[in-house]
């Protein structure tokens, strides 16, 4: 028995916690030789006590305990391994699909569009950027805005020939 605070007494760890203490220094030198990587060898012994915990009962002979954690880290290592292989191919195949042309936002253009939309009346910008930037259909801008589906289509209309008439009519407006 160990004394703790207050004269309290616990019982000393359970077997598990001593079978921890014992070989879990080995264990993870064997996984950093496994995998070069301290931490991740700190993981996968940690996931093999875990996968042994529940498995502890059902371990006849104290002695194989070692043997069979040590297959139990070279078993996680080796599926860390072909797990990182899989995701890696999958990359390699995504990498190499055609993808739709990506446009680099031009942040000039973009500036001076957020200028401008601020000179437009409060109801007006609010009605273009749900249409434009939330994508709401008229029914829902006008209960946003509180007002009829018609009323929002005249502060699109409206919004949308300042905007054309600042900005000048191309793609980027309506």
């Amino acid at each position: 028995m160990i004394g703790t605070v207050a004269g309290e007494r616990r019982e000393p760890a359970g077997r598990l916690a001593e079978l921890y203490r014992r070989y879990s220094g080995e264990a993870i030198r064997l996984a950093y030789l496994l995998t070069g990587d301290r931490a991740l060898a700190e993981d996968l012994v940690q996931d093999a006590f875990v996968k042994l915990a529940g498995r502890f009962a059902d371990l006849r002979d104290p002695t194989r305990f070692e043997p069979y954690l040590r297959k139990t880290v070279v078993n996680l290592s080796r599926m860390h391994f072909r797990r990182r292989g899989v995701e890696r191919r999958y990359l390699e195949r995504a990498a190499s699909e055609p993808r739709a042309l990506a446009h680099l936002p031009d942040v000039a253009s973009y500036q001076h569009m957020k200028q401008v939309l601020m000179t437009l009346p409060y109801r007006q910008r609010a009605a273009i950027v749900l249409r434009y930037y939330e994508d709401l259909s008229d029914e829902q801008i006008a209960d946003v805005l509180r007002c009829r589906p018609g009323t929002v289509k005249s502060l699109l209309s409206r919004g949308v020939a300042s905007l054309r008439a600042t900005v000048g009519d191309d793609d980027r407006v309506g």
